[in-house]
């Protein structure tokens, strides 16, 4: 663990093993499987063909020569036939024998490209999404595995999600992100007599940042206003009490404070009825960042790490925003990353943390996991 999606020529990578999608004769005819021949050099051809003739489905594995790793495993990917003579089935082959023969092997690391995407015609998200189905089910049934799987994609022309999703998501960003509808990120409050002269009866931001607003006219300053406050309380749940904080609640905010990220963590594992392996599994963090988080109660993770696990364990909304806090993080809606996290979150529209890193990718953001 973990799975990975990085853009790069995957003849360059540094790993124990990289897969080649091929023909059944090894004819490097183009793509990804000319450039890693041409890479390998010569050699590679004369191991290939000692296998024999591969059919559509299977893998080999062979010596890397003159590549960075130390093996090439090759497959063959079914043509696209418009889905009705088993493609994706041959596809799903692909992937497991090459995870297969990467095990046996002792690969610790190995890269797949998108198999048939290309010259084979295979539509590009149902490629993707078969192939995070079947190295995700691989990593997460075995718990002794700890392979670390990259998705390498040369181009994000050549990565494709769900065109309903990508529209679906695009909307909920552009509909809440204050980036894009130039809403100040901070709190607001109600202003007093000063201000109010100041800004025509507008609203002070707590902030104290004029440049929350550049231009904007103060009508639309107040129309804003209303509209993040009506959101914040009918969209993410999540109430905006501008009220002076009780002596009771500050208590209670203390308290939880004093838990930590840690213990705060496995309260969550534990009320979610999840093993640690399982938890630290579907978060897409390594064991090596679990154990550290387990042995050192002090252990402070990234915001990246913390939603990952809010993610693997479905976290609503107000329990993701807690987790976040012991380690003095929320989510804002200044961040196109944080905001496609809350749709994620609120509408619970994903299997799985892969799901959520395909769209992270596709919209250009950091992915989650280690």
């Amino acid at each position: 663990m973990p799975l990975k999606i990085i853009r790069q020529d995957i003849t360059k990578i540094q790993c124990d093993a990289i897969v080649n999608p091929t023909d059944r004769h090894y004819s490097h005819g183009g793509g990804a499987d000319a450039d890693i021949h041409n890479s390998a050099g010569e050699e590679l051809y004369a191991a290939c063909i000692q296998n024999g003739i591969l059919e559509v489905g299977k893998a080999v594995i062979t010596p890397a020569f003159d590549l960075p790793c130390k093996y090439v495993i090759h497959t063959v990917g079914p043509w696209w036939r418009g889905g009705e003579n088993g493609e994706e089935e041959l596809l799903r082959s692909c992937y497991r024998e090459s995870l297969r023969l990467g095990e046996e092997n002792k690969c610790e690391s190995i890269a797949f490209p998108l198999i048939s995407s290309g010259r084979f015609a295979f539509p590009k998200d149902r490629v993707l999404r078969i192939a995070v189905d079947e190295i995700s089910k691989f990593l997460l049934l075995n718990d002794e595995n700890d392979m670390l799987v990259y998705i390498v994609v040369y181009d994000i022309e050549s990565y494709s999600i769900s065109e309903m999703l990508f529209a679906d998501i695009s909307d909920y960003i552009d509909k809440r992100c204050f980036v894009n509808r130039k809403i100040c990120a901070f709190r607001f409050s109600e202003p007093n007599e000063k201000d109010k002269k100041d800004l025509g009866g507008g609203i002070r931001c707590k902030s104290k940042v004029d440049a929350c607003y550049p231009s904007a006219p103060r009508q639309s300053r107040r129309a804003d206003y209303a509209l993040s406050q009506k959101s914040s309380r009918k969209e993410c749940g999540i109430p905006c009490d501008r009220s002076v904080i009780s002596e009771k609640i500050l208590e209670d905010m203390l308290r939880q404070m004093d838990k930590g990220f840690a213990q705060t963590l496995f309260e969550y594992i534990d009320k979610k009825g999840m093993s640690d392996v399982e938890c630290y599994k579907r978060a897409n963090v390594d064991k090596k960042t679990f154990s550290k988080i387990k042995c050192n109660k002090d252990y402070r993770p990234s915001k990246i790490t913390v939603i990952s696990f809010a993610i693997a364990l479905r976290l609503d909304l107000l329990e993701t925003q807690h987790l976040l806090n012991t380690v003095g993080m929320s989510l804002s809606r200044s961040s196109v990353f944080d905001v496609i996290i809350e749709y994620f979150i609120t509408t619970g529209n994903y299997k799985d943390i892969f799901d959520v890193n395909e769209t992270l990718y596709k919209f250009e953001q950091a992915t989650l996991g280690v």
